[in-house]
């Protein structure tokens, strides 16, 4: 039934793909023999600001030598950042399948981050394509998450960034021993230097699954307005416009900073506010990690953006009032249930995240600190190399 399904969402860019794949075979063969350990190394297609980023920088400012290559749209938000650090080639294009057939590692901080994910999930779970394959993680997993166990993936080295997920990872997904390393995301290493803007507040909800599927426009050309009836909108709305919360933010001076997930960044001009304190961030102009960085408390619902946060030892607030619907239509819970394992208090009302952020703010120290220095065990500015060790020894 899986492959059935897998075929049935087949489009026609991904009939075109198969076609360049084809033509790319011979020059990927020579290329091979030329270039004999390519390291290609991408995030998603216009981005430069996650694990690959990191480790591709790392890799290029301490080894200069290392045969590695960064894929990125020319036109994307971050290509300028990442332009002059070594060679660059066009994520999707006709090279990009050529550098994907010859690399000896295929290395991404995304499970998609491929020339074309149908046609390479193909190549890859079904063995046609021998390369080793390297998951640098987007975020520390926490739950039950199927399409990433290995029988789905086939991926050489997954990389963890806490010792509970890794071990987590270990027994369940069902990788071969020595497949899995904790090593600590590459990101990480630059979230030990930062200054906190004490009046700064950050909220970055992730995205809804149901609300990215083409059936939500079924019937509706308009995605938008499908969009605005949602539960999801109508609560993050009504914290955008929530009178206590923006009495107490203007009464103290604070800045709430609403980043809202990738997936979810397309209907960012349906929020709106009434507040001048709130600012809604659009990922064209903010960049994630310098916000999370700055911040003085997160805010978010099952994000594991909060992981970074907790890793920063920094206080966080879950607002979570969809907890059945997102369990039911997401992700199951793994190993990491938030009242029990969270970093901080667990709410679903507005009532509640207003009383817990003035209660935060109030106290002396961070409640949670104890608990935040022993999930994340590896603290230190050594992640890049320790990712970097891992994959040489493949």
């Amino acid at each position: 039934m899986e492959l059935i399904d897998k075929v049935k969402r087949i489009k026609i860019k991904d009939l075109l793909a198969i076609f360049i794949f084809f033509c790319a075979i011979p020059e990927a063969i020579l290329l091979k023999k030329r270039r004999k350990d390519l390291w290609l190394i991408c995030e998603r297609e216009d981005e430069a600001r996650d694990n690959g980023y990191f480790l591709f920088k790392y890799i290029r400012e301490n080894y200069p030598l290392e045969d590695v290559v960064y894929a990125i749209k020319k036109d994307g938000k971050d290509y300028n950042k990442v332009k002059n650090l070594g060679e660059i080639i066009e994520y999707g294009g006709y090279k990009h399948w050529v550098y994907y057939l010859a690399a000896s590692k295929n290395i991404s901080s995304h499970k998609g981050g491929k020339p074309n994910a149908a046609v390479c999930y193909f190549l890859e779970v079904f063995e046609i394509l021998k390369n080793k394959r390297v998951f640098l993680q987007h975020g520390v997993i926490k739950d039950d998450l199927e399409w990433l166990y290995y029988k789905n993936t086939k991926m050489r080295l997954f990389i963890c960034g806490a010792e509970p997920e890794y071990e987590y990872i270990k027994e369940k997904f069902g990788y071969p021993e020595e497949y899995v390393k904790y090593t600590g995301l590459a990101r990480f290493d630059n979230l030990h230097n930062f200054e906190i803007k004490q009046n700064q507040i950050l909220v970055m909800p992730t995205w809804r699954v149901w609300l990215r599927t083409p059936s939500v426009n079924k019937g509706n050309s308009d995605k938008n307005k499908i969009f605005i009836e949602t539960n999801y909108y109508k609560r993050w709305y009504e914290f955008l416009n929530d009178d206590e919360l923006i009495k107490y933010i203007e009464k103290n001076n604070l800045i709430v900073i609403f980043y809202p997930h990738s997936n979810m960044q397309k209907f960012i001009e349906k929020f709106e506010t009434k507040s001048k304190n709130i600012k809604i961030a659009s990922d064209q102009i903010f960049d994630i990690q310098t916000l999370l960085k700055e911040s003085e408390i997160l805010i978010t619902d099952y994000s594991s953006v909060f992981m970074d946060f907790a890793y920063m030892r920094k206080p966080i607030i879950y607002y979570q009032f969809d907890k059945k619907d997102y369990r039911e239509g997401q992700y199951k819970e793994g190993y990491f249930n938030y009242e029990r394992d969270g970093f901080g208090p667990v709410v679903e009302t507005m009532k509640g995240v207003v009383e817990n952020l003035v209660a935060i703010r109030n106290q002396d120290k961070n409640k949670y600190l104890e608990k935040q220095e022993k999930f994340f065990k590896l603290y230190d500015t050594n992640n890049s190399k320790r990712n970097y060790d891992e994959i040489k020894k493949i």
